[in-house]
């Protein structure tokens, strides 16, 4: 059963976007991350141009986010406080991130640039976490081995306005969790993902927040930024495909209960492995579409045959 999309100028068949949008808001809930990273890739693999996956995958996000915070909220997994300082930064930077896509699309430029921020962002960061996280678990497998900490104090520890987080059990300066929001955030408006894939990591190994608290914080200040990005897109870029978005967002709310569900039946660094494991695979399969394109392919064949 096919359906058109007015914006990206294309027939979908409607269970495929349905399986897709359960699928990710699954692992929206069980990795506590937007799932823009994988989302964003997989309908520009299905034909949809680069700039309408971005600007309709934010409205996804927002949909599997509220349903993954709500069932995250339950356990008290949340830190709102936390929360909120990330939100802060979050709105400024995916602000000025909705800017330079306006640009760069102007340019004629953003497709590449969007491709390139993934392999980019997706290699280093799926890399670091594939690493640590089976060092983690090499480590509980020897009786002898001591317990590390997740972060190491730096400079950054020692910034001013600090503030008492008492459900992440911190004291920290409230810069730290403000940058990293703003940051985010522009990756939110460039890339169409939510931002979880940078913010999970960075929340864990940067803030130092425990992992049980980390999904529930990321999923909640996720709604509110992409919530931000995906206003913005719709005034200044119309990018947002609205029937796309609203069978991205049926699959999700209902994807995102199940994965909520099974994220408390794993341990903080099998999650980590596996999520990393899936971020290296999607920018592999970006950077070979950037490296092999089908002219390449095509030019290639008669060699072979030969």
């Amino acid at each position: 059963m096919h359906f058109y999309l007015p914006i990206a100028e294309m027939s979908v068949n409607i269970f495929l976007i349905l399986a897709m949008g359960g699928g990710i808001g699954f692992l929206s809930g069980l990795f506590g991350v937007g799932g823009g990273f994988l989302m964003t890739p997989l309908l520009i693999f299905i034909g949809v141009p680069a700039p309408v996956a971005v600007g309709t995958e934010a409205n996804q996000i927002v949909a599997s986010s509220v349903s993954g915070v709500i069932a995250h909220m339950r356990r008290g997994n949340v830190d709102f406080k936390m929360g909120g300082v990330l939100l802060a930064g979050g709105f400024v930077g995916s602000s000025l991130g909705v800017v330079l896509f306006k640009y760069l699309q102007g340019l004629g430029q953003i497709d590449l640039v969007i491709k390139l921020c993934y392999v980019v962002f997706l290699g280093i960061i799926g890399g670091l976490m594939f690493v640590e996280s089976a060092r983690t678990i090499l480590r509980s497998r020897s009786v002898s081995a001591s317990r590390g900490k997740l972060h190491q104090h730096n400079w950054l520890h020692g910034l001013p306005f600090k503030m008492r987080f008492r459900r992440s059990k911190l004291y920290i300066s409230a810069l730290l969790p403000l940058m990293v929001g703003a940051g985010v955030g522009v990756l939110s408006a460039l890339m169409g993902v939510g931002g979880g894939f940078i913010m999970v990591p960075a929340m864990i190994y940067l803030l130092g927040m425990p992992t049980s608290v980390v999904i529930g914080t990321s999923l909640f200040q996720i709604i509110f930024v992409t919530a931000n990005v995906t206003f913005l897109q719709a005034v200044t870029t119309q990018t947002v495909d609205v029937p796309l978005a609203i069978l991205l967002l049926i699959g999700a709310v209902i994807g995102a209960q199940f994965g909520s569900k099974y994220s408390v039946r794993l341990k903080g660094e099998q999650l980590r492995i596996l999520l990393a494991v899936m971020v290296i695979g999607v920018c592999a399969k970006i950077a070979y579409d950037l490296i092999v394109t089908p002219e390449d392919l095509y030019s290639i064949a008669p060699l072979i045959a030969h």
